[in-house]
């Protein structure tokens, strides 16, 4: 059973001081081969990396994807870094070494274990959007 408008705002009103400042920074996919990956948001949907982060120990790699401008984006990596985690709204594409090759497979959350949903994004036409030249042969549908 659905909750009423009333009970919602009943349980989120009310911001104590002590996270007055927090913002929701970024969510995080795993993806399995960084190149079709990084095509497809950059390419299709029109993302910048931002950041890209290897991390040797962990064998893994983290491709930080938004809508900033390129003017906007500090050039030295320290100053980047602070930069970064203070965006709203960033995509952290994890890729762990080795995954492009094995044969794992796409999990959409519609079979067990459920729970995966789905980004989504906005755009003031999204009619031009769907028929653009960025979005022909790839493959990937829109919801319109």
């Amino acid at each position: 059973m659905a909750l009423s408008n009333e009970e919602a705002t009943r349980l989120t009103s009310g911001q104590e001081d002590a996270t007055k400042d927090f913002i929701f920074n970024h969510t995080m996919f795993r993806i399995k081969d960084p190149k079709i990956s990084l095509d497809f948001y950059s390419r299709v949907l029109g993302m910048r990396l931002l950041r890209k982060m290897d991390i040797e120990a962990g064998k893994f790699t983290n491709y930080f994807m938004g809508y900033e401008s390129e003017g906007d984006m500090p050039k030295g990596d320290d100053e980047r870094r602070i930069w970064l985690f203070s965006r709203k709204a960033i995509l952290e594409l994890c890729h762990n070494w080795g995954t492009e090759n094995d044969d794992s497979k796409y999990h959409n959350g519609n079979s067990e274990p459920r729970g995966f949903g789905k980004p989504a994004f906005s755009s003031l036409n999204c009619f031009r959007s769907s028929r653009s030249r960025r979005t022909n042969n790839t493959g990937n549908g829109f919801t319109v």
